[in-house]
């Protein structure tokens, strides 16, 4: 496993990471035991940062990290994220009194006094322009509560603005073979003024491990479900924002590059690991088969540049107009 700097936190994080949704709930049954066997064996190939958010699973996914990571806090890093438990577009939700109680309710459920990385829950820009929220998070580094701070945005203009603020440790972007915009602009940009970029949805939501048919059905709790057109939540965050039919489409002519990395997934998370600027990539696991597979990325042959190329045109011209929503 390689390490990376998380931008101008300090913390060396594990290339290969894991988000937690998964384990948290909306993405069909979960099964508390085998989520924790997962983790351990997380933990035990020297994966050493997770993502999280109260609103997994109503905090169900923080608890589950506080198990598995008892008597490891030292060592492994927690960031969690916040604002989605109420009205995103409500001022009073990003207030010091909400955010300290969302906060507290974090750090009692993962047990811990201090958070390593606290993330604000793709706000809507205007919370961002006005400011205030980042003013109450400078506050809660001072009181010794978070260590540091992040954006999860959905858009690259976002992003660029987050980056206009010298306080902003890390950046959470939608990132995948699918959704590959902030490349241009908004990852270099990262990396001058070094802040962190943490790759998320990096297997659109599945569609990346090639194993879907069109006529697939998912789970009615499962965001792929209920979210698939935008009805919960942004659209990007499943499948990148792609219609299904189109993305398993689009995801089959991209078989080639499981040829010689074994599989699509371990290939598409590959290609995630070969950006410049990207300082961890979190895929989301429910099992300890998931786990292993995806940290098998680390070690497949890494694509060469005209396999980069192929894939970047592959974007340009097949992918990109499908794409819906704001990114």
């Amino acid at each position: 496993m390689k390490y990376n700097l998380l931008g101008k936190t300090g913390f060396k994080v594990s290339e290969l990471s894991f988000g937690t949704w998964g384990i948290g709930g909306d993405w069909g049954k979960t099964d508390d035991q085998e989520s924790l066997r997962a983790l351990e064996v997380a933990i035990d190939r020297g994966v050493n940062f997770f993502d999280t958010a109260d609103v997994y699973g109503g905090g169900h996914s923080e608890e589950l990290l506080a198990k598995a990571t008892k008597g490891k806090e030292d060592k492994i890093y927690i960031a969690s994220k916040f604002c989605r438990m109420g009205d995103i577009h409500d001022p009073e939700n990003y207030s010091e009194k909400s955010v300290t109680n969302y906060l507290e309710n974090t750090l009692r459920r993962i047990e811990r006094d201090t958070l390593d990385l606290y993330q604000i829950h793709c706000p809507p820009f205007e919370i961002l322009k006005d400011g205030s929220v980042f003013e109450v998070l400078d506050k809660l580094k001072e009181q010794g509560k978070i260590r540091h701070y992040g954006v999860s945005v959905e858009t690259v203009e976002e992003g660029l603005f987050c980056l206009e603020n010298e306080n902003v440790s890390a950046l959470q972007v939608i990132l995948n073979m699918m959704r590959q915009k902030p490349l241009e602009t908004l990852i270099p940009k990262a990396l001058e003024k070094n802040v962190g970029i943490i790759a998320r949805v990096p297997l659109a939501s599945g569609l990346l491990t090639g194993k879907f048919t069109v006529d697939h059905q998912f789970e009615s709790n499962d965001h792929r479900n209920f979210n698939k057109d935008g009805d919960a939540f942004n659209v990007g965050e499943t499948f990148g924002g792609i219609e299904f039919t189109k993305g398993v489409q689009l995801s089959n002519e991209l078989k080639w590059i499981a040829e010689g990395r074994e599989t699509m997934a371990k290939a598409a998370l590959k290609w995630l690991l070969q950006q410049a600027g990207v300082s961890t990539v979190i895929p989301g696991f429910k099992n300890t088969h998931q786990v292993e597979e995806n940290l098998g990325a680390v070690d497949v042959l890494p694509f060469t540049d005209e396999e980069m190329e192929r894939i970047a045109k592959f974007y340009q011209e097949e992918v990109h107009e499908y794409i819906r929503g704001v990114y």
